[in-house]
C-alpha cells in the first residue's frame, strides 16, 4: 500500500510540474543575505537539513545542491541566467530536490562537494552545483554553466537517472570509496627531522614561485597567506637573501598594485592575472585579518617599517567599513556594486577624476597613484601606488583621499552581513597583534569588545557558527580553532585569564568533537556519506584549522596527529604549509628538550 501511494505521488509530480513549485521557496527572508537573494527565484529552493535529505530519500529524486556566497560574481550571473529562468526552474522543481547553501554557513559540506568536483572534473569553484543520489552520494559536479547548457544537462541527467539508476548509484559510491581510500594512511615509525621538512617545503614553494612578479603560479594570483606566513617564519629562523628578496617582491606587489584598495584600504580576494593588476573585487574579512597579521610580522622579519602602515590601513578599513550590528564584523563586501557592475565601487574614469578634483589635486593624485586606464575595463582604472614617491604632500593627499572616498560613498557595494565566528577569531588575533606591536589603544579597545562578543557565541563547550540573526549555519572545526587562537592571543596581550581559559576549553572540545581514528572532520553533522575524516586538512585561503589544533594540543595529541598527517604533508608540503610548520616546530621543541637535558 505504501509503495502504491509512492507511485501515485510520483506520477502526480511528473504530470503536474506546478505541484512541486507550490511548496514555495524556503529562502524568502532568510537571515543569510546570499540565501535571501535567492528567495524570489522561481526555483523551490530548500534550506539544507534533514528535511531535504529525507525528501530525496522518500521521493527517489536526485538532490541538487547549489553552493555559493554573497560576494561571488559568477554566483550572481548564474542566478540571473538560470535560477530566475522559469523553464530551468520548472525542471529543477519537477525532477530534483533543489537545495541552496551558503558556503560560509556550511563549510564542511561545501568542502566535501568541492573535493568531489575537483576529483571528477579536475577543478572546482563557485557557484558550485552538485547532483547527489537520494542517499547522499555525489554523482555529478560542475561550476558556472551557461543557461542553455545547464538546461540541457538537467534533461540528460534526468534521463540517465531514470534509465541507468543502478549504474549511477554504483558510480557515485565508487568515487566516494576511492576518495576515502586515498585518505587512508599507514602510520610511520618516527617523524622526520625538522630540517628535512624545511628543505622539502622550500623546494616546492620556490618551484611554484613567480620570481619576476611575486606570488605563486603564472595565472590568477591569490595572497596565499598561510604559505607566506610559513616562509616568513623560515626566513626569521634561517635568513636567506633569495627568500628575503622574493618575500619583499611579493608583499610589495600585493600592497601596491591591484590586490589592494589604495583609496580606502583593504585587500580584494585575488587578481585574475599574474601581474596583480585586475582583482576579483570581493573584500573578505578573512583576507583582511590574515594579511594585516602577515604585514605586521613581515615588518619585523624583513625590516620594512612601511609594512606596518599596510597593516594599519587594512585594520582601519575593517573597523570603519565591516563592523556588524550584533558585535562582530561582517563577512564580505560584494564584488558588484548596487547596480550590478563588477568593480563599480572602485573604478574611476579620467573624466570623473578631473571633474571632481582641482588642477592642483589632480597633479598631486598622479604623484601618489598610478591610474592605468583601460587595464580593468575600457576607459576605467583602479589606482595603483606609485612605487617611488616622496613624502611631499602627505597631509594634502589625505584631504584628497577623503574627497574621493566621499564620492565613492554614492556607489557602495552590497554587504554580506553574516558575522562568522571563525573569521572574527582571525580578526581578533590580528587586532591583538596590532595592539601589542603598534601600541594603538584603538586596536586594544576593538580587540576587547570583539573578544567579549565571541565569548557570547559559546554555550558551555558548544560554539555557534555565526552571530544572532545572521543565519546560524553548521559549526565547524575552523570556528573552534580560529576563535580559540584569537582568544588566546588577546588573553596573553591583555593578561586576561578568562580568555585564556575559554581558549583552552574550545581547543579541548575541538579535539573531542572533530578528531578520531580517521582523522579530522570539518563539521559536526554528517547528513550524507563521506564527511568522516582526513589525515590532514589542506591550507586554503585560510590556514588549516587541524594544524592550529595541533599547535594548541597536548604533546601526545600533537605527536599522534602529526604521525597520521605525515604522508600527505611530506608529499605536498606547500599545500599543507601549516601542517608542515607544526611538524617543524614539534621537532625543534624535541631537539631543544634534548639539548637541555
Amino acid at each position: 500500500m505504501v509503495f502504491g501511494n509512492y507511485r501515485f505521488a510520483l506520477l502526480l509530480l511528473l504530470l503536474l510540474p506546478g505541484i512541486a513549485a507550490q511548496a514555495g521557496n524556503a529562502l524568502e527572508n532568510h537571515p543569510s543575505p546570499y540565501l535571501a537573494m535567492h528567495g524570489g527565484d522561481p526555483v523551490a529552493w530548500r534550506d539544507w537539513g534533514e528535511a531535504a535529505v529525507s525528501e530525496a530519500e522518500e521521493s527517489g529524486k536526485l538532490l541538487f545542491i547549489s553552493s555559493g556566497y554573497f560576494s561571488c560574481h559568477w554566483c550572481h550571473v548564474m542566478q540571473r541566467e538560470s535560477y530566475q529562468d522559469p523553464e530551468v526552474a520548472a525542471l529543477l522543481n519537477r525532477w530534483y530536490v533543489p537545495v541552496k547553501i551558503d558556503r560560509e554557513l556550511e563549510p564542511a559540506l561545501d568542502a566535501w562537494l568541492i573535493a568531489f568536483t575537483e576529483t571528477t572534473e579536475g577543478a572546482a569553484g563557485w557557484p558550485l552545483n552538485v547532483f547527489l543520489t537520494p542517499d547522499g552520494y555525489p554523482l555529478v559536479g560542475m561550476t558556472y554553466v551557461p543557461r542553455d547548457d545547464f538546461h540541457e544537462r538537467l534533461g540528460r541527467l534526468h534521463d540517465f537517472w531514470n534509465q541507468e539508476r543502478e549504474r549511477a548509484v554504483a558510480f557515485s559510491r565508487s568515487i566516494v570509496e576511492r576518495m576515502q581510500a586515498a585518505n587512508k594512511v599507514s602510520l610511520p615509525q618516527s617523524l622526520p627531522a625538522g630540517d628535512e621538512v624545511v628543505a622539502g617545503f622550500l623546494e616546492q614553494a620556490m618551484s611554484l614561485a613567480d620570481e619576476l612578479q611575486g606570488g605563486f603560479g603564472d595565472q590568477n594570483k591569490f595572497p596565499m597567506s598561510p604559505q607566506l606566513r610559513v616562509l616568513l617564519a623560515i626566513q626569521q629562523h634561517e635568513p636567506s637573501r633569495e627568500l628575503h628578496d622574493f618575500l619583499v617582491l611579493t608583499l610589495d606587489q600585493m600592497a601596491n598594485r591591484g590586490l589592494r584598495d589604495q583609496i580606502a584600504g583593504g585587500f580584494f580576494r585575488y587578481t585574475v592575472d599574474p601581474g596583480w593588476e585586475t582583482p576579483h573585487y570581493e573584500k573578505m574579512l578573512y583576507n583582511q585579518a590574515q594579511l594585516a597579521s602577515l604585514y605586521l610580522h613581515a615588518a619585523d622579519v624583513l625590516n620594512r617599517p612601511a609594512y606596518q602602515g599596510v597593516a594599519r590601513d587594512t585594520l582601519d578599513f575593517v573597523l570603519s567599513q565591516m563592523r556588524g550590528e550584533s558585535g562582530g564584523y561582517i563577512g564580505s563586501l560584494s564584488a558588484v556594486d548596487d547596480r550590478g557592475e563588477e568593480g563599480g565601487s572602485y573604478l574611476w574614469s579620467e573624466a570623473e577624476l578631473k571633474a571632481l578634483l582641482t588642477d592642483r589635486e589632480w597633479k598631486l593624485v598622479q604623484e601618489w597613484w598610478e591610474f592605468p586606464f583601460g587595464t580593468q575595463l575600457p576607459g576605467l582604472a583602479l589606482p595603483f601606488a606609485v612605487e617611488k614617491r616622496g613624502d611631499a604632500g602627505g597631509a594634502d593627499i589625505e584631504a584628497v583621499r577623503r574627497k574621493l572616498l566621499a564620492e565613492r560613498q554614492q556607489r557602495l557595494p552590497p554587504r554580506d552581513t553574516k558575522e562568522l565566528a571563525a573569521w572574527n577569531g582571525l580578526l581578533l588575533k590580528a587586532l591583538a597583534e596590532a595592539a601589542e606591536r603598534l601600541g594603538d589603544a584603538r586596536y586594544a579597545t576593538a580587540a576587547d569588545a570583539l573578544a567579549q562578543w565571541l565569548v557570547t557565541l559559546r554555550d558551555g563547550e558548544r560554539l555557534q557558527r555565526s552571530g544572532a540573526g545572521t543565519g546560524r549555519g553548521s559549526v565547524s572545526l575552523a570556528d573552534y580553532l580560529y576563535v580559540a587562537d584569537g582568544l588566546r592571543a588577546w588573553g596573553r596581550v591583555a593578561d586576561r585569564q578568562r580568555y585564556l581559559e575559554a581558549a583552552d576549553s574550545l581547543v579541548a572540545a575541538a579535539w573531542r568533537k572533530f578528531y578520531g581514528g580517521k582523522g579530522w572532520r570539518l563539521g559536526e553533522r554528517q547528513l550524507i556519506p563521506g564527511l568522516d575524516g582526513e589525515a590532514a586538512l589542506q591550507d586554503g585561503p585560510m590556514s588549516a584549522p587541524s594544524a592550529l589544533a595541533i599547535a594548541h594540543g597536548e604533546p601526545e595529541q600533537r605527536k599522534a596527529a602529526l604521525r597520521m598527517s605525515l604522508a600527505p604533508v611530506l608529499e605536498n608540503p606547500f599545500w599543507y604549509a601549516s601542517h608542515a610548520w607544526q611538524l617543524m616546530e614539534f621537532q625543534a621543541e624535541k631537539s631543544d628538550d634534548t639539548h637541555e637535558r
